[in-house]
């Protein structure tokens, strides 16, 4: 493994862990966390080598967000979003764009949110609309993380059976309202929901044009790297089981964590495989939440513990990045 492995594993228990229940009191997460993680060069983990980046190999990569996600859920879920834009600005052909933007966004200089989960229904909940000299977007990002914290933000619309994604500010504007959301975890994430009524963005901020299709299946690998939120997440609880004494359930569950990352990755070549696989992850976090509960006892009831805190961001690994199909297999492995 690399440096950059050791680094966020650092950062999780030396940094991210110790905090967790501050920030979840707070519902803030402290600027130094982003910078640390930037110091430690993990903004461009995503990024190929071509592009300036670290060209970590999937298993590398893995590790970095398993490790994070271990530490700090709302840090980490915060963090995981810049790399979309990342991605999509190393492969775009507006080179004005990724000269501009993507050295900064590699050494975390620059930090980006995403809102383009409003295209993924039919119909879309925000539109792009050409007009003169650009598009106008309407419609509502219903989760934007992030917000106040972020430099950058990925935007998409759907203008018909294309999916238009652009590059914007996330500064003041009239034609743009940011509702905060109520989380029951994490909430140190601030994440807003976005009503965005006319809001026009010009044509040289447009970084890709893609048939809805070919959008939503590139998507494959960033619902893989989702999963690596929850087995972080389950990866403390199997410590903290071992700390209580638990040895057993730990490496019950830890055999499972194998299990469920070699599913994940096997479903980047069976993309059908890949609700399953992530429906497990996140199944497999939740159980690690409860068993970590049920072995600390009573005390998991009070405020500011550990596993009263895991079982609420295992509820939130539920349901973050998931899809109808993802959300059927969950259900599907309740009943059984």
């Amino acid at each position: 493994m690399t440096d950059l492995v050791a680094e966020a594993r650092a950062l999780a228990d030396d940094l991210l862990f110790p905090a967790a229940a501050e920030v979840d009191r707070t519902g803030v997460v402290p600027r130094s966390h982003f910078d640390a993680l930037a110091a430690a060069g993990l903004y461009g983990v995503a990024a190929p080598a071509a592009a300036g980046g670290p060209g970590l190999s999937l298993a590398e990569l893995v590790a970095v967000i398993e490790a994070l996600a271990s530490g700090c859920l709302s840090t980490t879920f915060t963090w995981i979003q810049h790399h979309a834009l990342v991605v999509g600005l190393a492969g775009t052909s507006n080179a004005g764009l990724r000269a501009k933007y993507l050295p900064a966004l590699i050494s975390g200089d620059l930090r980006a949110g995403v809102a383009y989960t409003g295209v993924i229904p039919t119909p879309p909940r925000v539109r792009a609309e050409p007009v003169d000299g650009g598009y106008r977007f309407d419609g509502e990002a219903p989760f934007v993380s992030g917000w106040g914290g972020i430099d950058l933000l990925q935007l998409s619309g759907r203008d018909g059976d294309t999916v238009v994604s652009v590059v914007v500010e996330p500064v003041p504007d009239p034609s743009v309202t940011a509702h905060p959301l109520d989380l029951t975890a994490a909430q140190g994430t601030a994440t807003v929901r976005l009503d965005l009524d006319g809001y026009f963005v010009p044509a040289d901020r447009v970084f890709a044009e893609q048939p809805y299709a070919e959008f939503v299946g590139s998507k494959t690998f960033a619902s893989r790297l989702s999963g690596c939120v929850a087995l972080g997440l389950a990866e403390r609880c199997a410590r903290l089981l071992v700390d209580a004494g638990e040895d057993q359930a730990a490496e019950a569950l830890r055999a499972e964590q194998q299990l469920v990352r070699t599913r994940l990755d096997a479903a980047l070549t069976d993309p059908p495989a890949l609700p399953a696989a992530r429906a497990a992850a996140s199944d497999l976090a939740y159980r690690s939440a409860g068993a970590l509960a049920a072995a600390t006892g009573s005390r998991a009831i009070l405020g500011g513990s550990h596993a009263a805190r895991l079982v609420r961001e295992a509820t939130f690994v539920l349901v973050a990045a998931t899809r109808p199909d993802i959300r059927a297999e969950l259900i599907g492995l309740t009943l059984r």
